[in-house]
């Protein structure tokens, strides 16, 4: 356990960004999955849809420092991908 003052403070710190990554790791797999699911279904308009909403979270995610740039532009590209096969 911490310690110092300086210690026990960098492990609250620790804790809340813990616990704020974490929501804002569970929002970017909801909007990925939402955007899975419906093209599953087969409906492109509505996946086309829930890609341009879920495209400003996978960047944001990418802004913040969650994820990796090329990990985001890796997951807009299968996502698209995934719509882009609907049209066959």
């Amino acid at each position: 356990m911490a310690n110092s003052a300086q210690a026990r403070k960098r492990a609250r710190q620790a804790e809340k960004h813990r616990t704020h990554n974490a929501s804002m790791r569970s929002a970017l797999r909801t909007a990925c999955k939402k955007v899975l699911k419906i093209s599953a279904a087969g409906n492109r308009e509505q996946a086309e849809t829930a890609y341009r909403e879920a495209v400003p979270v996978v960047d944001k995610m990418a802004r913040k420092g969650l994820i990796h740039k090329n990990t985001a532009a890796r997951r807009k590209s299968r996502l698209n991908a995934q719509i882009k096969a609907l049209a066959r």
